[in-house]
């Protein structure tokens, strides 16, 4: 361990455990060394109180079978980050709770990093959950930035209150691809409720047919009542199949 003192921080000098070294920095596959790389890297790691702190190591290229010749993986860091995985994370939840001042201030204004940041702590999470499993009730609606040009179509989970799916527009093209990614499970979204009336109004046929399809229906008028009348919390299990 040793100060910086031209960037005031301190800087770890760290190497992987042997188990964890020459492994593919996409896929973690123990791979075949290619090379030494251009030399050591530094990453940015949380504060030590009020003292900036970094990790440095060595960062050699792997030949991964699949990914060919990558920078090799550290169990402290994603791959191609500037930053160790503590400091994704920390600063991928102020994103989510706080304003951009405050995580520019907290972070020492990496707030020109945080899109990167994100896809990163994003796309790791979504192996470790499915948004999909156990959806019974959803809530569908549309947002759009200040100037009213771009929309977003949403679909919320009721019961564990968390985005299940997003998608740009908010015709019923958009809104075929969320029933599409349900797939043959699109009776889990059975009791739809919280539908905007614009979004209805627009997507109301489309509604009807991928419901219908869903669950096998030969006539869907009840299944329409439950995706387009909230109530209240309250919701009756869809009929059995005729």
């Amino acid at each position: 361990m040793a100060v910086d003192e031209e960037e005031e921080a301190i800087v770890a000098s760290v190497k992987p455990h042997q188990r964890q070294r020459n492994r593919c920095g996409r896929c973690g596959e123990r791979s075949g060394r290619y090379d030494a790389g251009e030399g050591r890297r530094r990453r940015r790691a949380l504060d030590l109180g009020t003292i900036p702190a970094s990790l440095e190591a060595e960062a050699p290229r792997v030949n991964c079978g699949e990914h060919g010749v990558v920078v090799a993986g550290v169990p402290w860091a994603r791959h191609d980050a500037r930053f160790t995985k503590s400091f994704d994370d920390q600063t991928a939840w102020l994103t989510t709770h706080s304003a951009k001042s405050t995580v520019s201030s907290l972070m020492r204004g990496v707030w020109r990093r945080v899109g990167g940041i994100i896809s990163r702590v994003a796309a790791e999470a979504e192996t470790l959950m499915d948004r999909f499993a156990g959806l019974r009730e959803i809530g569908i609606d549309e947002i759009r930035d200040r100037k009213g040009q771009n929309y977003l179509t949403v679909v919320v989970g009721h019961k564990r209150r968390r985005l299940v799916w997003a998608a740009p527009g908010r015709d019923t093209k958009t809104l075929s691809k969320f029933f599409e990614r349900l797939g043959g499970g699109g009776a889990r979204a059975s009791n739809a409720l919280g539908l905007s009336n614009a979004l209805v109004e627009s997507t109301n046929t489309t509604i009807r047919l991928l419901m219908r399809q869903a669950f096998g229906f030969r006539d869907p008028a009840a299944l329409i009542g439950l995706a387009l009348v909230s109530l209240g919390g309250l919701c009756p299990p869809p009929p059995g199949r005729p």
